[in-house]
Parts: structure tokens; C-alpha cells; sequence
């Protein structure tokens, strides 16, 4: 009898194994496998919150001593949004969507209306063939909490091309389309055909945006059932958009990717990038020439290549209710609209909870730092972190409230040193019994 029994709990749990995907490969931008597990319901919400902010700081100077204008200012929120995923035979949806409009009562030059628009779909087209896709669009002039992992969505925007370095309270409009055709040849090997199309445009006609194309392709091999090796490479090519200059990028890297535990995965890529890029630099003329001319200096086109070594870790634990996460990488960025093309290190850290009785938060820590081999060569750097959490008081209506704090600094650029602070509370409303899902 105890013979049976040990047999049919083993067949019970061989669909389980037959199941398990494996862990998330960083190099394809999936989020951790273990968040797909769960169908969360589309549940859309509504927030009037009132807040204050420090260091607002528009693409002017506030005197003639040439310093930037650092305002404080209290403001009202109304924000509003729908977040879920649902799952057909062959199909699976994820969406997160938030809008908001705000008034600033001691500076209305920033009021603004902002949009966070993600969408992940996965076709299975063939048993051994699927199709995702990953779109990222918005607009916004606080980048405040972009780039977190999302419960409803299957990718990690961290790896898409959402901008979360902007220096300048500005207006800002992002939008970028991925697409990957995945092929398991077998139970151990797999590869991927990814493209690439992305753009960020800025209000103020100072700030350089830029266009990238990109195309990917990496080659995974399943070691044992738990770790996964792989090569990946990647090309991107970035167009700045109000001043003369381009860049292409070329990444290989080797890949690793490991489930520590049923819901703890370890991932990683190293490897090195060749960046080639041409713009437009001054030069001082020769004496003679200067004389005659009256001129100090001139412009010319100049075109460098450097390598640099690039790579990133993520480690993540994936709970029932939520998700904690560290990641670091270096990478090749378009800049931040004040410089181009850039390396960047970034070390994120996050934690996001949405309880079953009345709780539900989200805490997010960043660190960039930046050398910029662009237009302008120098460092710039930024750390900052938030807290956004909710507390049910009724059916359907929650206590909102959010701290934020960022701090910009740079050895190279005084003036890019300043200190943003805000903080805000009110009403959320959402139907169910559910905490409210924060972003």
C-alpha cells in the first residue's frame, strides 16, 4: 500500500516538472518565471491625492549668475488606470496602464499630463515556436517609479527603453516596440530573433532626442533542469534628433540563468560592447588662421570607437503576493537628452506586495552612474528611491500615500548637482475586496 501511494504521488507530480520553464534569461528581458505563474484580474482604480515637491527645475536659468531655478511647490493629483493579465489556450495578455493630471499651485508651468502605457502579449504559434511582444509608451515630466518590475506584465522594463534618467522637469514622450520570435529546437536548446524600435522626443528644444533600431539574437542551452547557458548578441544604432550625431552599438555576451529555489533565480550576461559614433565637436584654430579670421575656434566631425566591457545580474524572489529584486548592469544609453551617448552603471533594488487582506506597497531604490562619450564627455550621476503603499478602509476605497527623493550630482557640470523631494497622500478607489495594486 505505501508503495502505491509513493507511485501515485510521484505521477501526480510529473506534470509539475513538465511544466517548469526554467529560469528567466536577463539577455531576452523576461521578467522572473515564477511571476507568470499567477492570472491576475483587469482591475481598474481611481486617486485624488495632494502632494508637495521640491527642487522643480524647468530648461531655464533663474538669474544672471546662470543657476537653474529650483521651485517648491504643493499640487493636486488626479490619477487613474487598469493593470491584469489573462490567459487563453495559445495566448497571454498582460497589461499596466496609469494616467494622471496635475496642478501645481506655486509653479503651473508644470502641470502636466502623464501617461504609463505596458503591454506584453505572447503567441504560442506552433508547439515549438512563440511570438512576444513588448510595447512601452508614455509621456511624463517626473520620471518617478518607471523601470520596476510589474506583477501584470511579462518583461522586465529595466531592459526595454524606458527613460528614468532625466535630469529636467520637462515634458518627455517615450515609445518603444520589441518583438522576439523564439524557437526551441529541442528540451535543452533554444533560440531567439529579436528587433527593436524605439524613440524619445523632449518638449524643450535644447534637449536632443534620439531614434535606435536595434536587432538580437542569442542561442540557450538547458544544462540540467534548473540552469541555462547561453551566447546572446545585440546591435543597436541611436539617431539624436536636434543636433548632427549617431552611434552603433555592438554587444556579444555570454549568458546564465539559474532557478536557487522554486521561486529564487539568479540570471546574468558578461561580455563587451564596441561603440562607433560620429558628432559634431569645437576645435581651437591655429594661431595664424586665428588672427586673420578673428576666430578662436571651429567645428568638425568627429569619429571615435571605444570598447567597453558591459554585462548585468539580476537576483529575484518571487512570493505569493509580490516580488523582490536587485539587479546591476552596465550599458550603452542614448543619454538623457542633456548628453548622448553614454555608458551607464545602475544598481536597482525593489519590492512590490499586494496583500490579501488590506495592505499593498511598492518600494523602489536606483543608483545610475554615467560617463557620457557623447557631445559632452564627462560624469554624471543620480540615487534616489520611493515608497508608495495603500491601506483598505472600506470595500472599494484605500488610504493613499508616497515618498520620493532623488538626488543628481556631477564632479564635471556644478550646475547638475540639485536635490528633488516629494511626498503625497489621498483616496484611491478601486472595486473589490482586493488591496489597491500600487505602481
Amino acid at each position: 500500500m505505501k508503495l502505491v501511494r509513493v507511485l501515485t504521488l510521484f505521477g501526480l507530480a510529473l506534470p509539475a516538472f513538465a511544466q517548469y520553464a526554467g529560469p528567466a534569461i536577463l539577455s531576452r528581458g523576461e521578467a522572473p518565471a515564477a511571476m507568470s505563474a499567477p492570472e491576475i484580474k483587469f482591475r481598474p482604480f481611481v486617486e485624488l491625492t495632494a502632494g508637495y515637491q521640491t527642487g522643480l527645475a524647468g530648461v531655464a536659468v533663474a538669474d544672471s549668475e546662470g543657476d537653474l531655478a529650483n521651485l517648491n511647490s504643493s499640487y493636486l493629483t488626479l490619477a487613474w488606470g487598469v493593470s491584469g493579465t489573462h490567459s487563453w489556450k495559445h495566448t497571454k495578455l498582460g497589461l499596466d496602464y496609469r494616467g494622471s493630471l496635475s496642478h501645481y499651485f506655486q509653479g503651473s508651468s508644470f502641470d502636466s499630463l502623464s501617461q504609463a502605457f505596458l503591454l506584453g502579449l505572447t503567441q504560442q504559434i506552433t508547439r515549438h515556436i512563440s511570438l512576444t511582444l513588448r510595447e512601452n509608451a508614455g509621456m511624463f515630466t517626473q520620471a518617478f517609479g518607471l523601470g520596476s518590475l510589474s506583477q501584470t506584465v511579462p518583461f522586465d522594463p529595466s531592459q526595454s527603453y524606458i527613460p528614468t534618467t532625466t535630469f529636467f522637469d520637462n515634458r518627455t514622450y517615450y515609445l518603444s516596440s520589441q518583438a522576439d520570435l523564439k524557437i526551441q529546437k529541442s528540451a535543452r536548446l533554444s533560440f531567439d530573433l529579436g528587433g527593436d524600435n524605439f524613440l524619445t522626443r523632449y518638449r524643450a528644444a535644447g534637449l536632443i532626442g534620439v531614434t535606435g533600431l536595434g536587432a538580437r539574437g542569442d542561442v540557450e542551452y538547458r544544462v540540467s533542469r534548473r540552469s541555462t547557458i547561453g551566447a546572446a548578441y545585440n546591435y543597436q544604432d541611436y539617431f539624436f534628433n536636434g543636433q548632427y550625431g549617431s552611434a552603433d552599438v555592438h554587444t556579444a555576451a555570454a549568458t546564465f540563468s539559474t532557478a536557487l529555489a522554486a521561486k529564487l533565480e539568479f540570471s546574468a550576461s558578461v561580455g563587451a560592447s564596441r561603440i562607433e559614433q560620429t558628432f559634431i565637436q569645437s576645435v581651437p584654430v591655429d594661431p595664424v588662421i586665428a588672427a586673420l579670421l578673428g576666430v578662436s575656434s571651429t567645428t568638425e566631425i568627429a569619429h571615435f570607437i571605444s570598447w567597453i566591457p558591459t554585462g548585468g545580474v539580476r537576483l529575484s524572489q518571487v512570493f505569493r503576493q509580490g516580488v523582490l529584486y536587485v539587479n546591476a548592469e552596465r550599458g550603452v544609453t542614448p543619454g538623457n537628452g542633456l548628453f548622448t551617448t553614454s555608458y551607464t552603471d545602475t544598481v536597482t533594488a525593489g519590492y512590490t506586495y499586494t496583500g490579501v487582506r488590506r495592505w499593498s506597497l511598492n518600494a523602489l531604490s536606483a543608483y545610475n552612474r554615467s560617463k557620457s562619450v557623447g557631445n559632452f564627455n564627462g560624469y554624471y550621476s543620480s540615487v534616489g528611491g520611493g515608497l508608495s503603499a495603500s491601506r483598505q478602509i472600506v470595500r472599494s476605497v484605500h488610504f493613499v500615500f508616497g515618498y520620493n527623493v532623488q538626488s543628481y550630482s556631477s564632479p564635471d557640470f556644478h550646475n547638475y548637482n540639485r536635490i528633488v523631494q516629494e511626498a503625497h497622500v489621498g483616496l484611491g478607489f478601486a472595486p473589490g475586496d482586493v488591496p489597491l495594486r500600487i505602481w
